[in-house]
């Protein structure tokens, strides 16, 4: 996994999430503020990220919500524009994630240079959205098609707000996703944004793979980092830098720094 020091500039890293406000036919867009509004709320939350010394940030439209499994192509517009209006004062990798649609998310790779993705990308689930499901060989091959191929894929395989469909054991699905697709991370997830990963079950994926990358990728907090990071390969965290540690608080610059600093002592 010599990759991940390559790409992220550190072993375990940390993957800060950039939460962008409701976009543009989003039910929840705020049209007087209008795209201004969202970059400008998106650069004040990812300097103060970079500011406090995350190893890289992702992009999601986290405010577009309830979610697509397939994204409008204005959202992916408006989201390239965020990024591109951000690009020049990036100075750490970033990656693009586009709710819950794969091929959405490479298209954004594709227009902004990020170096990874995080997306559902294999299995069907019975979810809050109705049931989900996925087709990986032509995602990968979406992937492959726009010249992506050194672009970096989590994926995710336990969907927030979502069941597997066939009762199978955690293990077995990291197992049979690794020999089928050769992920480049296994994410694990808790039910929503904010919600803690289950240390257990995240032990036990990470058992199963061992020569596979596994993320912690939803409920990281300062307490509980040390124990993640004993497990995992690295995590992304999002919710507990905002204020208070709710989901639709703001990013705060202490916070960031508070939790790098724990890391940095692990580490």
């Amino acid at each position: 996994m010599d990759w991940i020091k390559e790409t992220f500039g550190t072993h375990k890293p940390i993957i800060a999430m950039c939460h962008v406000r409701a976009l543009p036919g989003d039910p929840y867009f705020d049209a007087d503020g209008g795209m201004e509004k969202v970059v400008d709320m998106a650069r004040q939350e990812f300097l103060a990220l970079q500011e406090g010394g995350v190893d890289a940030v992702m992009f999601s439209n986290e405010f577009s919500l309830p979610y697509l499994t397939k994204v409008e192509t204005v959202t992916t517009v408006c989201m390239a524009r965020v990024i591109g209006e951000l690009k020049s004062e990036i100075n750490i990798p970033f990656g693009v994630n586009m709710l819950w649609d794969p091929y959405a998310s490479l298209d954004l790779a594709a227009a902004t240079g990020a170096k990874f993705i995080r997306e559902i990308m294999s299995g069907v689930y019975a979810s809050d959205y109705g049931l989900w499901d996925t087709d990986p060989g032509a995602i990968v091959r979406h992937q492959m098609k726009l010249g992506l191929k050194n672009v970096k894929l989590l994926w995710n395989i336990v969907p927030e707000a979502a069941k597997y469909l066939a009762d199978r054991p955690i293990e077995q699905i990291a197992k049979t996703t690794v020999f089928n697709n050769k992920p480049d991370v296994i994410c694990v997830s808790g039910i929503t944004a904010g919600a803690a990963t289950d240390a257990d079950v995240l032990a036990r994926v990470k058992n199963a793979i061992p020569t596979t990358a596994v993320f912690a990728n939803t409920g990281c907090r300062l307490e509980t980092i040390e124990k993640i990071l004993s497990i995992a390969d690295g995590a992304v965290v999002g919710t507990t830098f905002k204020k208070d540690g709710l989901f639709d608080n703001h990013v705060e610059l202490d916070r960031v720094k508070a939790f790098m600093d724990k890391v940095h002592s692990i580490r």
